[in-house]
């Protein structure tokens, strides 16, 4: 016989079991019980079969409790009291305000509408615990393809294969500027024609091949032959090396809040194209933590 074959103890013979250790009398818990005391000495001899071991000792005169009985009182307390709470923590899964929530983001969203929105998430849906792993486009798409995550701030566009499973939506759009080592241009403005001669700082095509490519035409556009002297994933990594004096680099409005020694953020007077970051998550995910996290999200957007 398995272990599933066993029967297992009922929560109602558990509430009677403690009734009559705490009376040790059968005729005053059955009272108590607002019950006979026949069907409560046939429940808890049948709760005795049902662990294997006896769990009063029975006189004509008086009961006592055995070993096994006196270590079932705190087990059977701790099991009732969790009952005691299960439909408050169900309906808190069913609401919204009890559960986990796993978000991905880019770093770019790091600098920009990620810390509001989880600070008013976390005051609105104290209950929620939250997973945040940091995460190119790329390795978003491939766990919210696996349903690894919820929820990714990612760069669209989404891939036309994953079209069908997942919603997206616009967060926010900012501009482009100029990440570059001081004293190479002067204060303000510039046009990228500024740089020529400079090297590029960029992420590898893969994470975000749109972006990727729209930042190269820039560069062409301002009559400049774009060469890549060093890729980075994390926009903090291209900030770093942009102090180091290894290149320039083109980077969101928003990750000017990263300051580094060394670095000047120029707006551009350069035509430059909009970053776009959004929202992806499966259309099959209905989870009531998701669903109130996006609803909190369309107020950022």
């Amino acid at each position: 016989m398995t272990s599933a074959d066993h029967k297992l103890p009922e929560l109602r013979q558990l509430r009677y079991f403690l009734a009559v250790a705490e009376e040790l009398h059968f005729g005053r818990a059955a009272q108590r019980l607002h019950m006979t005391q026949p069907p409560l000495s046939q429940a808890i001899q049948a709760l005795e079969q049902t662990l294997g071991a006896a769990l009063f000792i029975r006189s004509t005169r008086q009961i006592s409790l055995t070993a096994a009985g006196n270590a079932l009182i705190p087990e059977a307390q701790k099991l009732l009291q969790q009952a005691q709470y299960l439909p408050e923590l169900m309906q808190g899964y069913a609401a919204g305000t009890l559960g986990q929530l796993s978000l991905a983001f880019v770093s770019i969203a790091d600098y920009s509408v990620l810390p509001p929105l989880l600070r008013q998430y976390r005051t609105q849906s104290p209950g929620i615990r939250i997973a945040l792993r940091e995460a190119t486009t790329d390795i978003q798409l491939q766990a919210l393809e696996a349903g690894e995550i919820d929820a990714g701030f990612l760069i669209p566009p989404l891939p036309e294969h994953l079209q069908a499973d997942l919603h997206y939506r616009k967060i926010l759009n900012e501009a482009l500027i100029l990440a570059a080592p001081d004293q190479l241009l002067p204060p303000g403005p510039v046009q990228l024609a500024q740089c020529a001669g400079q090297e590029i700082i960029l992420f590898p095509r893969r994470i975000a091949p749109a972006l990727h490519d729209a930042i190269l035409s820039c560069f062409a556009q301002a009559g400049l032959t774009p060469v890549i002297g060093q890729e980075a994933i994390q926009m903090q990594t291209i900030v770093g090396l942009v102090s180091a004096g290894m290149g320039i680099a083109l980077v969101p409005q928003s990750v000017a809040n990263l300051k580094r020694p060394g670095v000047v953020y120029h707006a551009l007077l350069d035509e430059v194209p909009q970053v776009e970051i959004g929202i992806a998550w499966r259309k099959d995910n209905h989870s009531a933590a998701l669903a109130a996290f996006l609803q909190l999200s369309d107020t950022f957007a």
